[in-house]
């Protein structure tokens, strides 16, 4: 494959032949959708039932953030891992080899009887997170023309979006109701059902037997992919500065009563939905445009949480908005490491869900630090602000450099 630019006077490279699901595209994208709503769930759930979590197994809730610790770790390392050590397995053959993965680590994780052996088997289960989404994503977008690329990832990313509103609301239910062993052993048997999806709907690739791990990682080496993955491990960070510390504003600040808590998170929910499927819609159009509107929109979005935080309409508002533009920022970047990463796409997209859990660990520690100095609760949405604003300017460097360069664009099919 070509590299990510041309001469101005260049052709742009010939489309690449449809890959044909062997039971219909809706099919096919309906089951990498399903796929990422489940792994989603595996994701969010513990967050929603960690109380339970922690009085199971006699531990406080600070010690049992633990497990969602050695999960994220798991997803910054696994995904670049599994995907250099696969480079030779076809996609499909990927999917699959990770979903029997996720599978063991959440059957793993309800046997485990300690605190820190649960914690081995949640970074098992967080090994194979970042290249479930992108590899999947990649899939999505080789089963469509390339003017409806942003529509097949925003639908696929849109799985993310409904595990947050209706995943893990019905895991932390489970979780009470049955014990938290139950939730993950019903988002282990989901994990199964996706596999016999994917076997059964996702079409069979030619993989790259001569392909090998050093070829993936040298040809990583690219100014735009770089810059791509640093907009998103910042620009994402000022959602989760804010999400992090949002059950502890409704009930501090804004005061209100325990019942709406879950109301705001399902705003919260439906504000990812809205995003991830107006992010898709733009970047069909104008993929630069959505990234920017994404970045520049969010943080003037931020400012204005920071000052609704007494006011509940207007704080629900805005709590439905910050996700909307943030998320929208997804199918932007995962489209645009599609156009740059060359023969490494597959690494590319993985690491684009790295970047996104340093981006949670980023907020998250923002928050932390803003808190622990006594700048309110008001400060994290100037924090995150700040972050979408580092975001933008990284996405609007990477955009110079193109431009300088004299060279254009490679919109490259996906092979």
């Amino acid at each position: 494959m070509s590299s990510e630019t041309l001469p101005p006077d260049a052709a742009p490279p010939a489309a690449a032949p449809l890959i044909p699901p062997p039971h219909g595209r809706t099919a096919a994208i309906g089951v990498l959708t399903f796929g990422a709503f489940v792994v989603g769930t595996g994701e969010f759930a513990i967050m929603g039932m960690l109380p339970e979590f922690a009085a199971s197994l006699g531990l406080s809730d600070a010690d049992a953030g633990y497990a969602i610790t050695a999960y994220a770790l798991g997803v910054v390392i696994g995904a670049p891992l599994i995907t250099i050590l696969g480079a030779r397995l076809s996609r499909k053959e990927l999917l699959l080899s990770m979903l029997l993965l996720f599978v063991f680590g959440n059957i793993l994780s309800i046997c485990m009887p300690t605190p820190g052996l649960i914690e081995v088997a949640r970074f098992i289960t967080g090994l194979p997170h970042g290249a479930l989404f992108g590899i999947s994503a990649l899939v999505a977008a080789t089963m469509v023309e390339r003017s409806r690329r942003g529509w097949a990832v925003g639908r696929v990313l849109s799985g993310i979006a409904i595990s947050t509103l209706i995943g893990a609301p019905f895991s932390t239910f489970a979780a009470n109701h049955f014990g938290w062993r139950i939730a993950y052993l019903i988002i282990g048997l989901f994990g199964l059902l996706t596999f016999f999806g994917v076997w059964r709907y996702i079409p069979a690739d030619q993989p790259n037997r001569r392909n090998s791990p050093l070829h993936e990682v040298t040809a990583m080496g690219n100014t735009q992919v770089l810059l791509t993955l640093l907009t998103a491990a910042i620009g994402f960070g000022g959602m989760f500065a804010i999400y992090t510390y949002l059950t502890s504003i409704l009930q501090n600040v804004t005061h209100v009563p325990e019942w709406a808590v879950m109301l705001y998170m399902v705003i919260w929910g439906c504000g990812m939905l809205a995003g991830a499927n107006a992010g898709a819609w733009i970047v069909d159009r104008k993929l630069d445009l959505a990234a920017i509107l994404a970045l520049g929109g969010s943080a003037i979005i931020m400012l204005t949480f920071a000052c609704v935080l007494e006011q509940p309409i207007a704080l629900a508002v805005t709590v439905f908005l910050v996700p909307t533009f943030v998320n929208g920022l997804g199918p932007a970047l995962q489209t645009r490491l599609m156009d740059f990463a060359g023969e490494a796409q597959t690494l590319a997209a993985s690491l684009n869900h790295s970047a996104f859990n340093i981006a949670n660990a980023l907020g998250a520690s923002l928050g932390s630090m803003l808190l622990a100095h006594q700048f309110g609760y008001s400060a994290l949405g100037i924090g995150g602000a700040v972050l979408s604003c580092g975001g933008l300017a990284t996405y609007l460097l990477a955009l110079l450099l193109l431009k300088r360069s004299g060279q254009k664009e490679i919109r490259q099919p996906i092979v």
